[in-house]
């Protein structure tokens, strides 16, 4: 795999995800272009897409307020 993915790679956070799903290390050695497709797929796979984590937050408040309501 060339030396600017694995960089890329690292850089992103990404290395453990391509080891979880290995199958896609075919792809990166064969066009070294499929990396930010790549990153898309992983992204939302994983639900580290900036709209997923802002969605996250959202639950996270309606539950706390939920909880106090309760409380209350």
């Amino acid at each position: 795999m060339d030396r600017i993915i694995l960089q890329n790679l690292e850089k992103d956070k990404l290395f453990d995800y391509l080891k979880e799903n290995s199958y896609f290390i075919k792809d990166l050695n064969r066009n070294p272009a499929f990396y930010e497709q790549f990153k898309k797929i992983i992204k939302e796979k994983y639900n580290l897409r900036f709209s997923d984590k802002v969605s996250n937050i959202i639950n996270d408040i309606e539950l706390v307020s939920s909880v106090i309501s309760t409380l209350e």
